[in-house]
């Protein structure tokens, strides 16, 4: 399976919650970035699950449409922040049969995701910055078993 992790695009500093925080023009443009990137490569997932927070469903939805996604992203609880590896691969339990699957979700969850499934001993050894796409090769979800394809911040795309 083709394991792509998204970190939301830039968001703004100030919103009633930390879940109500919307993307900065900066970000939304990273997300359309990201989708454009992902339809000229060709990174085209069966599924798009999203952490239920606003910048997250923002970003999800931008990559979603871009890539005429079916019924656009799926926004998973699971996911939100605060997320840890083991809560996440028992969520994510339920998706192993999709061939290609992306998660757009937060930092540290996502580095921490990632080192727990490459077997990396030190879970800051892959910081995530925003807009950063990764993508891992993996035989299941569960630690030790993935392998880095890319991880590509925006700037890159």
């Amino acid at each position: 399976m083709l394991f792509y992790l998204l970190r939301h695009a830039e968001a703004e500093n100030d919103a009633p919650s930390d879940a109500a925080r919307e993307l900065t023009p900066k970000g939304l443009e990273q997300a359309r970035t990201v989708a454009a990137f992902c339809e000229r490569k060709g990174v085209r997932p069966a599924l798009i699950l999203t952490s239920p927070y606003r910048r997250t469903v923002q970003t999800a939805d931008a990559v979603a449409e871009a890539l005429k996604i079916e019924g656009g992203p799926q926004t998973e609880q699971f996911l939100a922040s605060g997320m840890d590896p083991e809560s996440a691969l028992a969520g994510l339990h339920a998706f192993g049969w999709a061939q290609s699957l992306m998660v757009v979700g937060h930092q540290p969850d996502l580095g921490e995701l990632a080192t727990t499934l490459l077997g990396l001993s030190d879970a800051g050894a892959l910081p995530v910055s925003k807009a950063t796409l990764i993508c891992l090769r993996v035989e299941r979800l569960a630690p030790y078993a993935a392998r880095l394809e890319f991880a590509l911040p925006v700037g890159m795309m």
